[in-house]
């Protein structure tokens, strides 16, 4: 039986401030539903994110700013990074941690700078909400074997979906060359290899 994380319930003391926050760094309004003076739930969801958070009066137990380590991803930090100062946060510098591996809690043995080689998984960087919920960017642009279900593949947007064809197109020029012959099953090439590049299988030879 699938078992999918959906909500992330994220401690705030007042609502309208988060909403309003979270509404700048370009998350969507879900649902916004108070069922009298003593409850309220609000939903909002990342950009191209499966999950969502929920906050909201009377919705969660934790103290207001305890939530941390609530992780984002991107596949190109610095310009996520310029987006969220510009929505209104204030994000801290691109880090790696020294260990190389995710990241210390806290803020031990982080190294400033993406990640050697701008490593996938391996860079980072931090910020809070106006409670002081701690949230982290984490770059990741190659995803390990086994990571994403091999039947599923999403995009989260018109750039990335045009990147995996242009990454795919590529790859197939390569294809055709060692092949010495056009390959007129194309769509089908393109299909498999952008599956299998985003459930990190291998590709199609």
């Amino acid at each position: 039986m699938d078992m999918k994380l959906e909500v992330v319930v994220v401690p705030v003391s007042d609502v309208d401030r988060a909403k309003d926050f979270y509404t700048g760094l370009g998350w969507r309004l879900d649902a916004d539903v108070p069922t009298g003076e003593d409850f309220r739930v609000v939903q909002m969801t990342p950009p191209g994110s499966p999950a969502s958070v929920i906050f909201g009066t009377s919705v969660t137990e934790q103290a207001p700013g305890s939530a941390r380590g609530l992780h984002l991803i991107v596949d190109e930090i610095e310009t996520a990074r310029e987006e969220l100062r510009k929505g209104g946060a204030d994000p801290g510098e691109v880090f790696h941690d020294a260990g190389g591996v995710f990241h210390h809690a806290g803020t031990d043995a982080r190294v400033p700078g993406p990640a050697p080689e701008r490593g996938s998984y391996g860079s980072f960087l931090s910020f809070s909400d106006p409670d002081g919920n701690g949230w982290l960017l984490q770059e990741i642009t190659t995803r390990l074997p086994g990571r994403l279900d091999p039947a599923t593949t999403a995009f989260s947007s018109a750039g990335d979906l045009a990147s995996a064809l242009r990454r795919a197109a590529a790859a197939h020029g390569e294809h055709e060359a060692r092949t010495g012959a056009e390959d007129p099953d194309w769509p089908d090439w393109y299909a498999r290899y952008m599956v299998s590049e985003q459930a990190g299988t291998e590709p199609p030879v």
